[in-house]
């Protein structure tokens, strides 16, 4: 089984940055695609970003100012996010699924336990 691992999270101001891993242990495979998940307070859990080899895919709402890479030979995924505005504030997730980058949250196979992120105004 794969477990997923996040961290970097914490309390950034408006127009900052943050850099946030998830560490996979387990069968993980590179041909596995990975993503980030986000869910605010009274909110769905909603698509960030994904990563499947080269192809990558973004939410509208962080396109641009957002940076999903992957390293293999350390079984981790990284968002880089700049830029950072208050409704960036959310609990994040990385997620696992075996096969291609999906936007629905239902679709994937493994998920960490989250990391906070919040940003003042």
């Amino acid at each position: 089984q794969v477990q997923l691992v996040e961290s970097g999270g914490g309390l950034v101001q408006a127009g900052g940055s943050l850099k946030l891993s998830c560490t996979a242990s387990g069968r993980i495979f590179s041909s596995y695609a990975m993503g980030w998940f986000r869910q605010g307070l009274g909110k769905e859990r909603e698509f960030v970003a994904g990563i499947r080899w080269s192809d990558t895919d973004y939410a509208d709402s962080v396109k641009g100012r957002s940076a999903i890479s992957r390293d293999n030979a350390k079984n981790t995924m990284y968002l880089q996010m700049n830029s950072l505005r208050p409704e960036d504030t959310a609990i994040y997730y990385c997620a696992a699924i075996r096969g291609d980058v999906s936007r629905r949250r239902e679709a994937y196979d493994y998920w960490g336990q989250g990391t906070q992120v919040t940003v003042s105004s």
